[in-house]
């Protein structure tokens, strides 16, 4: 193993470039490890020295390996920062043993280390590894062996219910919570108790636009998905009275995907009193209703439900994979008293698919106040970043980003556009090196012709994602083509 000082990493920095230094120091290390430069179990300076070497202060040395560590570039190892010894067995890609550039089958598109990610779905991982995550994990460990019941572990449920007080103003007892293996897991495990009872296949409406991912776990359990449009406010109840014979409606009344508006309290109402009167269970996906911008979170939807009394008709879904990061794995779902002995009842015969030690982890995490402190520092990067992409994509005629109250996506729509035009700026967005999604892609019918033409909402666009660590320069890049997309893409000579 080489020592720190026989290793050679040779960090610039441009005050000028108009990228933080945090992102050019952990690009620099990054560049460090794909050419080979550096090596899986290196160790790196300390951070002082790192900042002394190359001019800048030490907090950024810290933020920019706190990224790495995130990544899993790096990891810390007897008071030492290391290269994630792993990667000595594994090729990286962007070392100079692969092709400098390539293209995907069939895209187009060149990939390797310039490739700037702005797809949605990917939260900044940034320094989720610090000294009490450690210690959480540390002390599952020590109970390895440890088994917990099926709906999930004592403490976590304690844990969870009390953060859902806290941070979604829903107060529930721990009874209420089942341990799932995120959102998809736990909107499975609520429609197949559904089913079981109603003996057929539901009638599950969604909407639309939406969240892909869920549309197809419902048609994949052999459900009949049933889309609905919604409005600058989320669905509305009179669109729902044209769907006789649901069971199951899903929304996102929080924070619409991908739109990003919130549902006022008089349609919360609207709908909760629709669900009663039809016998239709409401599925609240609370992906990230933590990270507001503008305010206080709305409290979760189950949180009025709760208040109403009667026996309940909301299930709120809720994971971490926002505020932590996807691979934790870990979500909850709270079942009102009426679905509860039938979803513990198969959740008896399936089992829990979430590990006991990292359920001791979280349980832990929680137990320290640590997901709460983690959870303002990410609204507040959030912010950071939503402001940073609106100066970015400001002034341009062709395109506009629409105004985002909270989450870790934005929504860019194009003006005037359609199916085709908006084909053509996320191809070219790709062949410069910027991997986006379509704004077409969250419609179950993207065919402009069936808009209404008074409908203000945005039908062809951009889905960006904020918690990419290359958003300022995939920003940079995706301006001019957003300006005029029908510039052709290149890869070179850019940053």
């Amino acid at each position: 193993m080489r020592h720190p000082h026989d290793v050679d990493l040779p960090l610039v920095v441009n005050r000028g470039a108009g990228i933080s230094l945090v992102v050019q120091v952990a690009d620099g290390v990054r560049r460090a490890i794909e050419t080979g430069a550096l090596r899986g179990g290196d160790v790196l300076p300390s951070t002082r020295t790192l900042a002394e070497r190359v001019g800048v202060s030490r907090g950024t040395v810290v933020a920019a390996f706190d990224q790495l560590h995130g990544e899993g570039w790096l990891v810390a190892d007897q008071g030492a920062t290391r290269v994630d010894p792993g990667l000595a067995d594994h090729p990286v890609p962007g070392r100079a043993t692969r092709p400098t550039s390539t293209s995907s089958a069939g895209s187009g598109r060149r990939v390797g280390a310039s490739v700037a990610d702005l797809r949605p779905g990917q939260p900044d991982v940034s320094g989720i590894v610090d000294p009490t995550w450690r210690a959480a994990w540390r002390e599952a460990a020590a109970g390895a062996g440890t088994q917990h019941p099926p709906q999930g572990s004592a403490a976590l449920r304690a844990a969870l219910a009390e953060h859902v007080r806290v941070a979604r103003g829903t107060a529930v007892d721990p009874d209420a919570v089942v341990v799932t293996a995120g959102v998809r897991e736990g909107l499975q495990l609520v429609l197949t108790t559904l089913s079981r009872r109603a003996g057929r296949p539901l009638r599950v409406v969604v909407e639309d636009p939406g969240y892909p991912a869920l549309r197809r776990v419902v048609a994949a359990l052999g459900h009949e998905v049933r889309p609905v449009p919604v409005d600058g406010d989320g669905l509305s109840v009179e669109i729902l009275d044209d769907e006789p014979g649901a069971d199951v409606v899903l929304v996102t009344p929080g924070h619409q995907y991908p739109l990003g508006g919130a549902m006022p309290v008089a349609r919360r109402l609207a709908l909760l009193a629709w669900a009663r009167e039809h016998d239709v269970v409401v599925v609240e996906d609370d992906y990230d209703g933590e990270l507001r911008f503008t305010g206080e979170p709305v409290p979760a939807l189950a949180a009025l439900d709760r208040r109403g009394g009667g026996a309940g008709v909301v299930v709120t879904l809720g994971s971490f994979a926002k505020v932590l990061a996807p691979g934790i794995g870990v979500g909850h779902a709270l079942v009102p008293d009426g679905l509860r002995p039938d979803v513990l009842a198969l959740r008896g015969d399936l089992g829990s698919p979430v590990p006991a030690t990292v359920q001791d982890a979280l349980a832990h995490y929680l137990d320290a106040g640590a997901l709460r402190r983690r959870t303002g520092r990410m609204r507040r990067r959030y912010r950071a970043r939503r402001d940073l992409a609106a100066t970015a994509l400001a002034d341009l005629p062709t395109a506009r980003l629409r105004p985002m109250d909270g989450g870790l996506h934005g929504v860019v729509e194009l003006v005037g556009a359609d199916r085709a035009r908006e084909r053509e700026v996320v191809d070219a967005a790709h062949r410069t090196g910027v991997l986006v999604a379509g704004m077409g892609d969250y419609w179950a019918d993207p065919d402009p012709d069936l808009v209404d033409p008074g409908d203000a909402l945005p039908r062809h666009g951009l889905v960006l994602g904020l918690g990419s660590p290359d958003l300022e320069r995939g920003l940079r890049r995706l301006r001019p083509i957003l300006a005029d997309p029908g510039a052709p893409g290149t890869t070179e000579g850019l940053p």
